[in-house]
């Protein structure tokens, strides 16, 4: 998908500096040679005004560069608030490729140590995501802290994306473990784990209220432990057996009596599995040539054996392969037809697939499939 003019040409933001900066040179220099040879004044004053409009398109061209970038990523910045000293503070900003050439990234830096970003997924093709995951510091770092993260992209174009982070990490708080993480849960299970709080400071310091976005989670604490003024509370946080499938990702609020710090929060991590799973969630077909078939398979997996009962796919230019017998791993095989719906259509593929199996209405899986037909 084209991003401007000089995309659409060919022209890389770099070649358009290198351009605008040797003809700038030029003006420059055809300016001091009219003066030495005793050009007519407007003659010189034109060639400068012809520099100056000659420089507008680089600095949109640069703008255009970041812009394009930047339309990768739903968010650019992120604040923690303030954390607890050891708490597992990390943030991930997704990047989602809603073009249609590949994007590849190059690096990825921090300005800061007290935030390491990691990079999951370096070249992503048409409506393919990745994460950036900010990582902060809370072990060798208290007090409050800004980082800005730097993204290089280096294909189909050159940009820079700017991501930002900041938080502010406690001292005189203490949580162990970093965060509160139940792991991987099967659907209908309930999950319980305990964090211990400790805190050094004030003598009458205590918890007030825990307060929680997510109608899913429980908490129960037990009674304070004083000693002299080191204060420990442990928590017991339970995930209850009705929440939903996917990732719950939330964190917790503890507020305390502290005027000046009143409260920090935990994060909270969840997967709950549904009885249903599929490999892969996202395919890519790339390209695929007018007439050409691309093919791929599909892994369904469930503790407990079952049929594969249907395919529900609106796209005709899909043929599913069902397999037969009850597994608790069935292999569902498919071909895409590369060809154009009408006249109309742009060739950019991305299609939800749904799997229903014998184990009940809502017991199903759900796959997308993207790709782009090309003569």
């Amino acid at each position: 998908m084209p991003i401007n003019k000089d995309f659409q040409q060919g022209i890389s933001p770099v070649d358009r500096i290198v351009d605008i900066t040797r003809l700038r040179e030029s003006v420059r220099m055809n300016y001091r040679v009219s003066q030495h040879v005793g050009c007519h004044w407007f003659q010189a004053a034109l060639l400068v005004i012809t520099g100056i409009f000659c420089i507008v398109p680089f600095s949109r061209s640069v703008v255009a560069a970041d812009q394009w970038g930047q339309k990768l990523f739903s968010e650019t910045n992120h604040h923690f608030g303030t954390v607890s000293r050891n708490s597992k503070t990390e943030h991930a900003f997704v990047i989602e490729n809603c073009f249609e050439e590949d994007v590849h990234i190059a690096s990825v830096r921090s300005s800061c140590g007290c935030t390491h970003p990691v990079l999951t997924k370096s070249t992503l093709k048409t409506w393919e995501k990745a994460e950036v995951i900010a990582q902060f510091n809370t072990r060798s770092f208290i007090g409050t802290k800004n980082a800005e993260i730097t993204v290089v992209i280096d294909r189909p174009y050159y940009a820079e994306v700017k991501l930002t982070v900041g938080g502010t990490i406690r001292s005189d708080v203490v949580v162990e473990p970093g965060e509160v993480r139940f792991g991987d849960v099967e659907l209908g299970e309930e999950k319980t784990v305990d964090l211990k709080i400790s805190y050094a400071g004030r003598p009458d310091w205590k918890i007030a209220d825990i307060r929680g976005n997510s109608d899913q989670i429980e908490v129960r604490l037990d009674p304070i432990q004083r000693s002299g003024s080191r204060a420990t509370y442990v928590l017991h946080i339970t995930l209850k057996d009705t929440a939903s499938v996917g990732d719950l990702m939330d964190e917790l609020i503890v507020v305390t009596n502290d005027s000046k710090n009143d409260q920090f929060t935990l994060p909270v991590n969840a997967r709950v599995i549904p009885p249903v799973s599929i490999t892969p969630t996202f395919v890519s077909l790339g390209d695929i040539g007018t007439g050409k078939l691309a093919q791929n398979r599909l892994i369904v997996r469930s503790k407990k054996p079952f049929f594969i009962t249907g395919v529900d796919c609106p796209d005709g230019r899909f043929e599913f392969k069902i397999p037969e017998g009850a597994k608790s791993i069935q292999v569902v095989t498919f071909t895409f037809k590369g060809e154009l719906v009408d006249e109309s259509d742009t060739g950019s593929l991305k299609q939800i697939v749904k799997i229903q199996t014998s184990l009940g209405e809502d017991m199903s899986a759900e796959v997308t499939v993207a790709g782009r037909v090309v003569n």
